[in-house]
């Protein structure tokens, strides 16, 4: 997998307001309703990424959690976490 460049880093996430680069990673945070939401949403995250074989780092607290996706074994970030995170908003918004 090819690492991005920072113009194309910045270029993906405009298309995914959302999200935030910190270094290596891109993060995003996620309310929601209530903590079995909250579980539900990370239920529905983990069969995303199973399908992909991309695994997202996600800290819970009651009901907000904390994401950050980044291509560990390519050093940095690359289509994969840009892929995950338009997934993961899809999740998002669905259960809003």
């Amino acid at each position: 997998m090819n690492l991005l460049d920072d113009s194309a880093v910045d270029d993906r996430l405009t298309g995914l307001p959302e999200w935030r680069r910190e270094g290596d990673e891109i993060r995003r945070k996620i309310t929601a309703a209530d903590f079995p939401t909250a579980i539900r949403i990370v239920d529905e995250i983990a069969v995303e990424a199973e399908k992909l074989n991309h695994h997202p780092d996600i800290d819970i607290r009651w009901r907000t959690l904390h994401l950050a996706l980044s291509t560990h074994d390519a050093g940095g970030l690359t289509e994969m976490d840009f892929t995950l995170a338009a997934r993961i908003d899809e999740i998002a918004a669905a259960n809003a």
